[in-house]
């Protein structure tokens, strides 16, 4: 399916337009879609390469977490600080 699209140029784009597709045998009309849809296909490409590389960047991290303790890995651990939490009432004095 196709869509009609009504485009002003200046008379200088027109010209180029024109002698364009004089040289390749074509319409005017038939250079400005190719032009059109060629761009919008590399923009899109484009689009998809650099969210490709965003999560290739993003995903380098995975596994990267580096802390000085266990933290959130040692259940016992994790068992012990919360039992200590609950008994302890927090009143001063």
């Amino acid at each position: 399916m196709s869509q009609t699209l009504v485009v002003q140029l200046s008379e200088e784009a027109y010209a180029a337009l024109r002698r364009e597709a004089e040289s390749a045998g074509m319409s005017p009309e038939e250079v400005a879609a190719a032009l059109v849809e060629r761009q919008v296909a590399a923009s899109s490409l484009r689009a998809e390469a650099d969210r490709q590389a965003a999560r290739e960047r993003f995903e380098r991290h995975f596994g990267e977490l580096d802390m000085p303790s266990p933290a959130g890995l040692d259940n016992e651990r994790i068992d012990a600080d919360l039992a200590k939490e609950y008994a302890d009432t927090h009143e001063e004095g």
